[in-house]
This record gives structure tokens, C-alpha cells and sequence, in this order.
């Protein structure tokens, strides 16, 4: 059974937020992501959070896209 790539970034940003995955395996996963199924709304956030991850400052503002990032595709 296949995982929805939806699902995959919802799965991997919550093990981020709990800290069970690191920034490189958070960057490795949503730059492997085929984002052609996503919303408009959707693929801007993911855009926004590799622009985030590509600047490897790790602090608060990297924590603040993740978590719109998983309200932009869990909520569709």
C-alpha cells in the first residue's frame, strides 16, 4: 500500500516537531516529495519550508514553517 505524498509530509513534520527527526532527514524527505498532486496553497507552503530548510538556521522561524506547513496540507 502506497502512502500518499500528503501523508508523508504530515508523518515526517510531526516526527520534526517531536524531535524524532533531524533537520537533514526533515530537508532529505520534503525535497524527495512529488508535489504535483498538491493544492496551489499546499505546494507554496512546501516551497516556503525548502526556502526555510535551505537556510539551516534551525531556529524558531524554521519551527513556525513547519507547523504552517502541516496546516497547509493537512487542512488541504
Amino acid at each position: 500500500m502506497s502512502t500518499s505524498p500528503e501523508n508523508q509530509l504530515v508523518n515526517v513534520l510531526s516526527h520534526w516537531l517531536a524531535r524524532h527527526v533531524d533537520n537533514e532527514e526533515l530537508q532529505r524527505e520534503v525535497d524527495a516529495l512529488d508535489v504535483s498532486q498538491f493544492s496551489p496553497m499546499q505546494s507554496e507552503a512546501v516551497q516556503e519550508l525548502r526556502e526555510e530548510l535551505a537556510k539551516a538556521n534551525g531556529g524558531g522561524d524554521l519551527e513556525m514553517v513547519v507547523r504552517e506547513t502541516l496546516e497547509a496540507v493537512a487542512l488541504g
